[in-house]
């Protein structure tokens, strides 16, 4: 038999579980189905959201689901394969089983694509990092290098700089041209070094990153090697929208991926499917995704409410 819910969540990180909290509160029977792949699993800490300042992610995500239970919501470990519409939802989870929902919450995130560089993925989280408001207390006063992926890295350099005052900004394969003269003029009154040429690799002395190596002619065809502590790197950001594609949702095209169009609320144009936390746009920290969560779930039991009413109410 399939299992009927008044709201299946797809996604169990900050999001998914804030919407469901609100919906488990308001009585509503929800399911959250959880994937466990979230974006900050490599980080040993997430900074930030007032009362859970320096909290490991997996403690957060375990107490958010030790909350969801007191309330009835349950959870499912598995991953959600299909989705189809037919005035209710159809959920399809890779393990066979199908649901339904009324309403269909996605807070599947995003995945990060780092840069092909040797030794770049097995640092990252640690000190090989990306947002400094996320991680720039911590490796404050460093020796501190920013690999740059777009001319946009120029503006990182320059916000790492409120963290360190020793900071290179590796171009990699931006070329110098790229740079426009307020660049310049910014990166040399901030103290930023422009390090031109391709990095060839991370360099690693007894698990910790002690310098950045550039391509070129040299020992074992090495190139120079600048000692650094710490490196920014942007990933390129990866949505996992499939569920919205596949429901026909309009999505808005971005310099960081395809996300749903939404009303303030997180409401798709599809009618009752809503996106939440990363799944809405690349920029939202722990913090703003559990409001994004928060608010969608306030605004699917107010839909329910209303639409039982006025349902009610033509008998």
């Amino acid at each position: 038999m399939t299992e009927s819910y008044e709201v299946v969540v797809v996604g169990g990180g900050a999001a998914g579980l804030s919407a469901a909290l609100v919906l488990g509160r308001a009585r509503r029977r929800t399911l959250v189905v959880d994937a466990g792949e979230p974006r900050n699993a490599r980080s040993a800490h997430m900074q930030g959201y007032l009362s859970r300042d320096g909290m490991s992610p997996a403690q957060f995500l375990a107490t958010g689901r030790e909350e969801i239970a007191r309330y009835g919501v349950e959870l499912v470990r598995d991953r959600v394969v299909d989705a189809a519409r037919d005035g209710d939802f159809t959920v399809t989870l890779a393990g066979g089983a199908r649901v339904r929902a009324r309403h269909l919450v996605v807070a599947t995130g995003l995945a990060d694509e780092l840069p092909p560089v040797p030794g770049l993925a097995e640092r990252f989280g640690r000190d090989v990092v990306h947002c400094p408001y996320c991680h720039g207390w911590e490796v404050r006063d460093l020796a501190t290098g920013v690999l740059a992926s777009s001319a946009l890295s120029v503006h990182q350099a320059l916000m790492v700089t409120q963290w360190s005052k020793d900071v290179r900004l590796f171009l990699h394969q931006v070329r110098e041209a790229e740079l426009t003269d307020v660049d310049r003029r910014r990166l040399a009154t901030a103290g930023v070094e422009v390090v031109p040429g391709e990095v060839a690799e991370v360099v690693v002395e007894g698990d910790r990153l002690t310098g950045v190596r550039l391509a070129g002619d040299g020992p074992r065809g090495a190139g120079v090697v600048h000692e650094r502590e710490v490196l920014y790197a942007a990933p390129r950001a990866v949505p996992r929208n499939r569920l919205f594609v596949r429901l026909g949702a309009e999505l808005r095209e971005t310099p960081f991926g395809s996300y749903p169009v939404t009303d303030e609320r997180g409401l798709t144009s599809v009618a009752g499917l809503w996106a939440a936390g990363n799944a809405s746009g690349f920029a939202e920290q722990v913090v703003n995704a559990a409001s994004r969560g928060y608010r969608a779930g306030a605004a699917i039991n107010g839909e329910l409410l209303f639409a039982d009413l006025d349902a009610g109410a033509q008998v």
